[in-house]
């Protein structure tokens, strides 16, 4: 005969049942992850599209769908004044020929320096700007920053640098609802953007950092002062742009 168990001994039970907040939880997580393949996706496909075809910024997307106005004609870097891009380059990235997307010196010093509000606009290129205008959302935030860096590298991979420059100015906002080098031209000097000066070049490139502020067309003295200083800096830079040319 077998002994029995001793009356208050334990008994082995039965595994715990996860809780109704795991599932939710678990449930939260898959979601957050198809999300993310998702969006990872449309960068990899829309990278590749985009080779050819004329961009959607994600303001400009928000911006129809909110059933607001988007004046942006497309137009090719042929047919963009020299000036600009070079007005653009010297203002916003002055490596960027040399660099594969991320200048990491420039950003390894920003973010050293970066206060608490996150990192600043000086530790983007120009691919990182393509990258948020693309693909992300504006504002200043250590996540959106994170994304930035592997969608810069990926596209200034599968694209060349005057294709970069080419869409970064045709997705560029300068204004409320005015997108692209030729809608501002047209807007702020009643020319099209093959016609613009260096100035006009300057005063635009200068207004990019805050362009629901910084009127191209009449700027303030601060706004003329940096054009100004801008207009003297691209002197130099015109060696470091070859690789805008075709």
């Amino acid at each position: 005969m077998g002994q029995s168990q001793p009356e208050g001994s334990l008994r082995p039970g039965r595994p715990k049942r996860p809780s109704a907040s795991f599932h939710v939880l678990r449930r939260l997580v898959r979601i957050g992850l198809g999300l993310i393949l998702l969006w990872a996706s449309a960068v990899f496909w829309l990278g590749l599209l985009y080779q050819a075809a004329p961009p959607v910024s994600t303001l400009m997307l928000g911006r129809w769908l909110s059933l607001q106005p988007v004046s942006r004609e497309y137009v090719g870097l042929e047919t963009i004044s020299s000036n600009l891009p070079l007005a653009v380059l010297t203002a916003e990235d002055s490596r960027f020929c040399q660099h594969g997307g991320v200048d990491w010196d420039a950003l390894r010093e920003v973010m050293e320096a970066a206060d608490e509000d996150g990192p600043s606009r000086g530790a983007s290129t120009i691919p990182m700007q393509t990258a948020k205008n693309l693909f992300l959302w504006p504002g200043r935030s250590y996540i959106r920053k994170g994304l930035e860096l592997p969608v810069a590298l990926y596209l200034d991979l599968i694209w060349s640098k005057r294709r970069m420059m080419e869409v970064y100015l045709n997705v560029a906002e300068w204004g409320d609802g005015v997108f692209g080098a030729e809608a501002a031209a047209q807007k702020y000097f009643r020319k099209s953007a093959s016609s613009l000066s260096r100035r006009e070049a300057a005063l635009l490139a200068t207004a990019l950092p805050n362009p629901l502020v910084r009127n191209p067309g009449r700027p303030t003295a601060r706004h003329r002062a940096l054009a100004e200083r801008l207009m003297g800096r691209m002197e130099g830079a015109a060696p470091f742009s070859e690789c805008l040319k075709k």
